[in-house]
């Protein structure tokens, strides 16, 4: 099998476009021939999926892994950090959980958790011709390089040449690059092939002397500047792009407009936000991220996300004032639903005998469904495939906790599990999941993906009262999910090529 050297794709910051920039380059390798794969060592993030072996890993990935036509697997994140506090994360080690951690104890660890991401690496790298690394957050975080296991000492172990990616949308490029330049030891920066400028608003050739300014000042290429596009979408990893809610005032434009609302409450441990992604694009609702109190009476439907501490969001729920808000917006009728986190808020209680999410003990869920939720290991990670309303979707489930029916006289399971895993559910304990309550209006699940379905988006718009749904049927809106992610990722790779000398930065023999 022919070699080709990796390379890393590193930033200035978190959220310059590091993720997005290997998944263009992933899509530019294997539509050569070449085989190439993505790897990060290690990933701090909500956002995870599932592999087609039942493990998990970080979102980036998986979507890296998608646009290089391949199957996600765990070598590509070997280490994932998902944050339960301000000090504390999970570790899921080889896409298995493995430890609850504080900062300081990970970071006494870290040697341990870097030979296990070479290990990984090494795996990867005697399967493919090529392996695009990414690396986390600002790679010249002089206070955290020599702990780092992620950016340059891994690109460092892998002979990985380096690309450094800015952002300009977020204003200081020069300061960005020039800056991380001078925080990096010789070793490093020499490893530093270039430069891609991300996110530009304007016209480019107003930038040319941005770009020649660059170039003398450090000695390397720009190669490329890449415009910013709003006719892409590629899942993010991080919640930073729910950040900018809307304001008040867009909430009114929006109903001005005639548009239905939804409302995604942003819980403080919010997770796998992109299950609200496919909903968004539906032209004839509004779907937005709320934190701050508001009248739910404007909107269609309140949506609780996933949560990676359920019983500390359940806390802010009451503290904030919007415990007694969605309870009101149930006994009026409202239509609810929650996912994974936020089916388990819907319940009677959390139970947390074993202090999976911090302290030990029980706390009271907004009682909206007859179900009791107990957090106990091990981790549920499975693909499923499943049924609700006579329409089938494919999704993933991510939980600590099993939850369990209470009370059939006021509701029901939710939907019908067909597989987990590639495995049929035959028995009655696995074949079912979530709840509806008899009233109608309160729905839980635990499958993430609920919407990815073209036919359970329409039937749930419609259940909430949508009708008007036909004018939803675009070709992008109903082309299944494998057919709509590949499509972006074309465009993705037609959009870097046009503005990205990849001749330049990447030597394909």
């Amino acid at each position: 099998m022919k070699k080709f050297k990796p390379l890393a794709v590193l930033g200035t910051g978190s959220d310059v476009g590091k993720s997005v920039v290997a998944a263009a380059i992933c899509r530019y390798i294997a539509d050569l021939g070449i085989s190439v794969a993505p790897f990060k060592a290690q990933n701090m993030s909500n956002n995870s999926g599932i592999t087609p072996e039942g493990l998990e890993m970080g979102r980036a990935q998986i979507v890296q892994a998608e646009a290089a036509r391949i199957a996600p697997h765990v070598d590509m994140n070997p280490v994932l950090l998902k944050p339960t506090g301000e000090k504390g994360s999970q570790v899921v080690l080889n896409g298995v959980a493995f430890e609850n951690s504080t900062a300081l104890s990970y970071h006494s660890r870290k040697d341990y958790y870097f030979k296990a991401a070479c290990d990984a690496f090494d795996r990867l790298q005697s399967r493919f011709e090529m392996i695009v690394l990414e690396g986390a957050g600002s790679c010249a975080e002089v206070n955290l390089m020599p702990s780092d296991i992620v950016n340059f000492r891994m690109a460092e172990y892998a002979g990985a040449d380096v690309v450094l990616v800015a952002d300009i949308h977020r204003g200081g490029v020069f300061a960005q690059i020039v800056g991380t330049l001078d925080c990096l030891p010789k070793k490093y920066r020499d490893m530093i092939k270039g430069f891609i400028i991300n996110r530009f608003r304007g016209d480019i050739e107003l930038f040319k002397d941005g770009v020649d300014w660059i170039e003398e000042r450090t000695g390397k290429p720009v190669f490329g500047v890449l415009p910013w596009y709003s006719h892409i979408k590629i899942d993010a990893e991080d919640s930073v792009e729910i950040e900018k809610l809307p304001t008040l005032s867009s909430i009114e434009a929006a109903i001005a407009k005639g548009k239905p609302l939804i409302a995604v409450i942003k819980l403080q441990h919010i997770s796998n936000f992109t299950d609200f992604h496919v909903l968004a694009e539906n032209i004839d609702v509004e779907v937005v991220f709320v934190e701050s109190l508001i009248d739910l009476n404007k909107f269609q439907a309140v949506i609780i996300p996933g949560s990676k501490n359920t019983r500390a969001d359940l806390a802010w729920l009451e503290k904030s004032g919007w415990q007694k808000k969605i309870k009101d917006y149930a006994a009026n009728g409202g239509q609810i639903l929650g996912i994974c986190g936020g089916y388990q808020i819907l319940g009677e209680y959390v139970d947390d005998p074993d202090g999976l999410e911090g302290e030990p003990g029980r706390t009271e869920g907004l009682n909206l469904l007859p179900v009791q939720t107990v957090l106990k290991a091990p981790k549920t990670t499975t693909l499923s495939r499943f049924s609700w309303e006579g329409a089938e979707g494919e999704g993933y489930e991510i939980h600590m906790g099993q939850s369990y029916l209470t009370n059939r006289e006021r509701g029901l399971p939710m939907v019908k599990v067909l597989e987990r895993n590639r495995k049929p559910c035959t028995d009655d304990a696995s074949k079912y999941d979530g709840a509806a309550a008899s009233s109608g209006n309160i729905l839980g699940t635990y499958m993430h993906g609920f919407f990815d379905s073209w036919e359970i988006r329409k039937k749930w718009l419609e259940h909430i009262g949508i009708k008007s749904v036909t004018s939803l049927e675009s070709d992008v809106l109903t082309l299944d999910r494998v057919a709509r992610k590949n499509r972006d990722y074309q465009l993705l790779k037609e959009h870097f090529l046009k503005y990205v000398d990849i001749s330049k930065m990447i030597q394909i023999d």
